[in-house]
């Protein structure tokens, strides 16, 4: 009796000590699988403190919380810890979702903004080619301020240079203002002499404006605005009745200009000042052809048709 007592006394204690081990085994993995989803949610917040540095509210906030540590005593079934480490996670990805969400209209936003910009700057284009070609009927398609393309290679002039030879004269001082015409005052004085200068144009003012454009492309040659004032230069002497010296500057608009933002319209108006100087037709058309050939893919529909107006008139082939 006392070799049974033993076993039985040595089998309690066994089962007792495997009692106590079980339980802390399963409370270790359960630790070690929520240190992992702390660690998880830990990086999240990180994250969000990145795209939203701000805070104020912006960032994502758990759908759960993590469970309360003093919940049942060791050895509860392992399927309740599985269980919360489901929640958690799904949680996570929740967050995960929302953020991605915010992060997209937050792209959606920005381009809502650049369509925006893109479509005020072709307002603003529009409004300043309408202001500058709506003074005359002819040869309304001069591009846009900025925006027109240079040919890739400098074209050769194939037209006879007009008869008459081109003035020369030392650069002329700029004219004194004109009453009601304002002067601009920029840091660009290339700029200002020729928005001065077409404005004289505007008001008929064509001795003074021919003088003020004359001295932009005297001073600033290399300046965008020494094209558009050569040709302006042309069209007022154009305007005052001498188509003579009027295809003079246009011919060296073109000829010093190819790539000039006018040149274009330059050789268009030569061949309107040709007509004036009743010249041929072969003259005439062969400016045309020379328009066509060298600058036909950046003439406008309003252009080609301007062209096609001048040929059937000349009776060109």
């Amino acid at each position: 009796m006392r070799f049974v007592s033993k076993g039985t006394a040595m089998a309690v204690v066994l089962a007792s000590v495997a009692a106590l081990a079980l339980p802390a085994g399963a409370q270790t993995g359960r630790d070690g699988i929520e240190g992992r989803v702390d660690r998880l949610e830990r990086e999240m917040r990180a994250v969000q403190r990145k795209v939203f540095p701000g805070g104020a509210g912006q960032t994502v906030e758990p759908q759960i919380t993590a469970p309360d540590r003093s919940g049942p005593a060791p050895g509860i079934p392992a399927s309740g810890v599985v269980t919360d480490l489901t929640a958690r996670v799904n949680a996570v990805e929740a967050q995960l979702s929302t953020l991605t969400g915010q992060i997209e209209q937050s792209q959606y936003r920005l381009r809502q903004l650049e369509e925006a910009f893109t479509a005020y700057k072709r307002s603003t284009d529009a409004r300043l080619k309408a202001l500058e070609d709506g003074a005359t009927a002819i040869g309304g398609s001069a591009p846009v301020p900025g925006i027109g393309t240079a040919p890739a290679t400098t074209p050769r002039p194939a037209t006879p240079r007009p008869a008459t030879p081109a003035p020369t004269a030392t650069a002329p001082a700029p004219t004194a203002p004109v009453a009601g015409i304002e002067r601009p005052k920029t840091d660009d004085p290339a700029e200002d002499a020729y928005v001065y200068g077409f404005r004289l144009w505007q008001a008929k003012q064509y001795d003074k404006a021919i003088v003020e454009l004359r001295s932009v492309v005297q001073k600033h040659p290399k300046h965008r605005r020494a094209s558009y004032a050569q040709n302006l230069l042309g069209r007022a002497l154009l305007d005052q009745g001498k188509p003579a010296l009027a295809a003079t500057a246009f011919f060296e608009n073109y000829q010093k200009m190819p790539n000039g933002e006018r040149a274009p319209d330059s050789l268009y108006y030569l061949a309107q000042a040709l007509v004036k100087m009743k010249k041929p037709a072969s003259e005439v058309c062969k400016v045309y052809d020379e328009l066509t050939d060298v600058y036909g893919d950046r003439m406008s529909e309003a252009m080609k048709m301007d062209v096609a107006t001048g040929r059937s008139a000349s009776k060109c082939k």
